[in-house]
């Protein structure tokens, strides 16, 4: 069978352990069972720590290893390695594990195809430190996307999507994400018809591709700069008015091409798209809180027609806005 290793540290979320465990010891288990069939079971798990000491995790929850990584050198053939969710401060977690980013740096040759590494949420963070994600696709949980860009810049971050796969790297995104990256790692190794079977049987809508619906924009502020937070707060009082950026160029002193730079460095984004998620915010706040009409709402976040911003609310979002009312409607 193959060997699901999964690397457990102090501080990392319980859930995101003990849920991926489940799916790969349950898949062609559970849905043999609810059918009265003979189960097979298809993949060995094992969860490692520095020393095959338990670990903490943030919760309270104390977990035992089955022993230790540093005893782990490469992976077989059709092995493969995940890392969990970062549940404490990332900073410490990163500080605190020196000899597992060290450890893990034994990977970034691990052949290209197949699947051989893998993160959930912010365990992306230590694999961008190991160096793993250097010039590959990832993501990561929407609201620790800036904190990533700044310290990796050189990993191309993708932080709406659900699941990346760049080569032998697959990252997940957010929280509950562990679930799709489980069930699309089950079906690259085990084939679709376990993968939908094992879905099926834990009630998972296998469907999903992005997170964006989940994320606030609250995260873009999360930088120092003065200038650009002035003009984000100017933004956010008037995002209903027309927007002129020479205006906003020479309320804050400098040239148009100076402001692109600085604000699209520090959030991330250009300022016409920053407005964008603003308006996008502002319905979204509709969607949920009211049963004003889409016509009604279009022209109270700035835009006239209501297709094109229907549009706009998909690209950002990834849902149509009748889909996200009826998703998260109060």
């Amino acid at each position: 069978m193959k060997t699901v290793t999964i690397i457990g540290f102090n501080g990392a979320l319980a859930s995101a352990i003990t849920g991926i465990i489940d799916l790969f010891r349950l898949a062609g288990v559970t849905w043999a069972r609810i059918h009265g069939e003979q189960p097979h079971a298809l993949f060995n798990t094992r969860l490692l720590t520095e020393s095959g000491e338990s670990c903490r995790c943030i919760n309270g929850v104390t977990l035992l290893a089955d022993g230790s990584w540093q005893e782990v050198d490469g992976l077989g053939l059709d092995d493969l390695l995940i890392i969990p969710t970062i549940g404490a401060p990332i900073d410490e977690i990163l500080a605190g594990n020196q000899a597992l980013i060290k450890w893990l740096t034994q990977f970034r040759a691990v052949p290209e195809g197949q699947v051989r590494v893998a993160s959930n949420c912010t365990g992306a963070f230590l694999l961008a430190a190991a160096g793993l994600l250097d010039g590959r696709e990832a993501t990561t949980h929407w609201g620790f996307g800036d904190q990533f860009r700044r310290r990796f810049p050189e990993v191309k971050l993708h932080p709406e999507k659900l699941v990346t796969v760049d080569g032998a790297v697959a990252c997940a995104g957010g929280g509950m994400a562990w679930w799709d990256l489980g069930v699309y790692l089950v079906e690259r190794l085990a084939g679709a018809q376990v993968a939908r079977e094992l879905a099926k049987a834990f009630v998972i809508d296998a469907g999903r591709t992005s997170q964006a619906p989940y994320s606030v924009l609250q995260a873009k502020r999360y930088h120092s700069d003065l200038a650009v937070l002035r003009v984000q707060d100017w933004l956010e009082a008037h995002f209903r008015e027309p927007v002129s950026l020479p205006a906003l160029a020479e309320a804050e002193g400098m040239s148009e091409r100076s402001l692109l730079r600085r604000f699209q460095q520090a959030t991330g984004d250009a300022p016409s798209t920053y407005l964008q998620l603003l308006r996008v915010e502002e319905a979204r706040r509709y969607l949920e809180s009211s049963r004003l009409g889409l016509e009604t709402i279009t022209r109270a976040v700035g835009y006239e027609d209501v297709s094109s911003f229907s549009r706009l609310f998909r690209r950002h979002t990834g849902l149509a806005p009748g889909a996200y009312r009826a998703k998260f409607s109060r």
